[in-house]
């Protein structure tokens, strides 16, 4: 069905040739909306003409108007020079940062300072208004470890400082502590998305010299000596620009489509996140490109269309802009940091499905297709091999552009191949030797052959697949009730008892009516098998029965749910940390510190909840929903959240209908 294809397809693929395009896009500073990120995408543009591959750069408008669907834009940014240089006391003078050195060290977005001779303030992370009583902060700059975003609104847009020393380090649990990194520089950036924010310049320290910089200020303080202070230079201009796309299409015989998509931006050099995925992305159009037009593989039924984007807001340019192309998108995929070496990043090759809420085939036939991967080594009597490499399958988490497209109101099944954690994300250290050509080769060439066999799909390879997606369905089913059995004899307690057989089946149900709609979206890659569908779901019924569960009494915040159905306003998702500033100062307080409270828990719920939306579904509706996908549940979390999207224009929130 797809051996011969996987073959083909794997001896063309070159995970060194793509490793020396990740060199070629590394050496680009790839700011979203930049003149590197200009002169990256058309560096990318040429290198598919090479291939003879068609692709074009796209432009879409960069300023403080437009807005994509739900998603507002920001200007472009050129920045020049930046340097920062302690200058008192004077016998400790150095510089502390050079832009032209280490991209990184400058808080991209940051704007422009002439020599500006500032006095240092520390914080302690500056998150909270209890942390500025007693401080005099005009003019100045202060020194945290905070949340940017926070630190900014309170330190510059309330208390009036002139910018932000950063020397945090985002840690990664059992991959990457703050002591480990004492010298590297975290990548930062402004988002000015808010109309009348007040803007200021930043930079960023590494955790030694952010701890050397912490005992100089207490040790002047401690002696009654004056406080230190620094000189910023920062050359740079926020301007009503553009930002771009590179959308490359190799023709199919239907003007269907699958998608791949990878972010092509972040700061220079950025080599596994994310030029990996670009890099991956423009070796699958060059393999497939040679394959196609030597005749080793036929043209496919459906267009393979490639973009690079810039994260997040790219995808939604595109997406808004050619909605029309959206119905003929019949599948994707995402590639986000692929090329990884594990034992320098100690990360784990993910195969991400898509949410329950876009049930589909993707990401069991990725999840197939990767299993002809994972042959390596073999055992002494070569009766069994395995991978030297570590590998998973998780749900859907999000957090890349796979979680616009499979959005339920834009509808494109979109799993992702990525490698995480990795111990040199978002720092100035994510170099070109720690990109391994072998697992950037085997991830590349597995996202060739399921783009390729989405492509060509048709009834043949449905009734296949369709086989492999029951399979796996039972496999799950069967591990499902087991793991329902073993909670269920962990207690002697006869109504925790009684609970467990209720969760049990009801999360039976919840996977049978996945299934179903799994199944339907065969009829995406063969229309006429409808009689297919309906054999394969009478198997989902006959695999799963499927009780109701008892109703229980509601408590005070389910009672409230009930009686609420949010509807969507936009297409797309909706991330209400982009709109804050349309509440009051108060209302942004309260916000925050429930949604800190549950910070994890808050974006794994709100992510999943907001796709169940359908404009007939109360939020309670939603909430059994997110909790048979993620096996999380918070009610009142959940009410908190559509209310503050029906606050901020995102989500209406009517009344539920009135039960007969």
């Amino acid at each position: 069905m797809f051996k011969e294809m996987q073959k083909t397809i794997s001896e063309e693929y070159s995970g060194l040739r793509a490793k020396q395009y990740v060199a070629q896009i590394s050496a680009y500073h790839r700011i979203q909306a930049s003149p590197g990120f200009r002169a990256a995408a058309r560096s990318c543009q040429e290198l598919l003409a090479t291939f003879g591959v068609q692709a074009e750069v796209l432009a879409f408008p960069a300023d403080e108007k437009t807005s994509y669907w739900a998603a507002p834009m920001f200007q472009e940014w050129e920045a020049t020079e930046a340097t920062l240089h302690l200058i008192e006391p004077a016998d400790k003078a150095t510089k502390l940062a050079d832009a032209h050195e280490i991209r990184c060290s400058l808080i991209q977005r940051s704007i422009a300072a002439d020599d500006v001779e500032c006095e240092v303030v520390l914080l302690e992370d500056g998150e909270e208004e209890s942390e500025y009583e007693g401080l005099e902060l005009q003019g100045k700059v202060v020194l945290t470890k905070g949340d940017l975003d926070r630190v900014r609104e309170l330190a510059v847009g309330k208390h009036g400082a002139a910018g932000i020393l950063f020397d945090g380090m985002r840690e990664l649990p059992q991959v990457r502590q703050r002591i480990d990194m004492p010298d590297v520089i975290e990548y930062k950036s402004f988002w000015w998305r808010q109309p009348g924010q007040k803007k200021c310049f930043g930079f960023v320290l590494s955790p030694r010299q952010g701890d050397d910089l912490r005992k100089l200020i207490r040790a002047q303080a401690q002696d009654g000596k004056p406080p230190i202070r620094v000189r910023a230079k920062v050359v740079s201009r926020l301007y009503d620009g553009q930002i771009e796309v590179v959308s490359a299409l190799i023709p199919g015989e239907t003007d269907e489509e699958v998608v791949v998509v990878a972010h092509l931006c972040h700061p220079q050099p950025s080599a596994n996140d994310n030029a990996s995925g670009s890099a991956a992305g423009l070796e699958l159009a060059r393999t497939l490109q040679h394959l196609i037009e030597g005749g080793q593989l036929p043209r496919p039924r459906r267009s393979i269309r490639l973009l690079l984007v810039p994260e997040m807001t790219g995808t939604y340019a595109y997406l808004a802009t050619y909605e029309e192309r959206i119905p003929k998108m019949v599948g994707g995929i995402n590639l986000d940091m692929v090329g990884q070496n594990q034992d320098l990043c100690g990360s784990v090759f993910i195969v991400e499905h898509t949410p329950a809420a876009l049930p589909s085939f993707a990401g069991d036939l990725l999840e197939r297709l990767r299993e002809e991967w994972i042959d390596g080594a073999q055992n002494p009597g070569g009766s069994a091999s395995y991978p030297l490499f570590r590998h998973t399958v998780t749900p859907f988490s999000g957090g890349s552009d796979h979680y616009i497209l499979s959005d339920p109101s834009v509808g494109v099944p979109t799993p992702m191949l990525i490698q995480w954690p990795d111990k040199f994300w978002h720092t100035s250290e994510d170099t070109l030797e720690k990109v391994d050509p072998h697992m950037l080769g085997m991830l590349g060439a597995l996202a060739t052959t399921y783009t390729y066999f989405v492509a060509s799909a048709g009834p043949r390879e449905a009734a296949w697949l369709g086989r492999e997606m029951m399979a796996r369905f039972r496999a799950r089913l069967a591990r499902s009730v087991q793991d329902g059995l073993t909670a269920a004899l962990a207690t002697e307690n006869g109504e925790e008892l009684a609970q467990a057989a209720v969760g049990m089946e009801r999360k039976v149900q919840f996977a049978a009516d996945r299934q179903r709609e799994a199944i339907d979206s065969l009829l995406r890659l063969a229309p006429q098998e409808k009689q297919l569908i309906a054999d394969l779901c009478q198997e989902v019924d006959r695999a799963a029965e499927i009780p109701r569960p008892p109703a229980r009494e509601p408590d005070e915040w389910e009672q409230q749910a009930q009686a609420m159905v949010p509807s969507r306003l936009f297409r797309g998702p909706v991330s209400p940390h982009l709109h804050t500033h349309r509440l009051t100062a108060q209302e942004r307080e309260k916000a925050r510190a429930w949604q800190k409270e549950h910070l994890r828990l808050y974006y794994a719920l709100s992510t999943v909840a907001n796709y169940w939306v359908d404009g007939k579904r109360t939020v309670a509706d939603i909430t059994d929903l997110v909790e048979l996908e993620t096996d999380k549940r918070n009610v009142e979390l959940l009410v908190k959240h559509f209310r503050l999207l029906d606050r901020l224009g995102l989500m209406a929130l009517q009344p539920a209908p009135a039960k007969n």
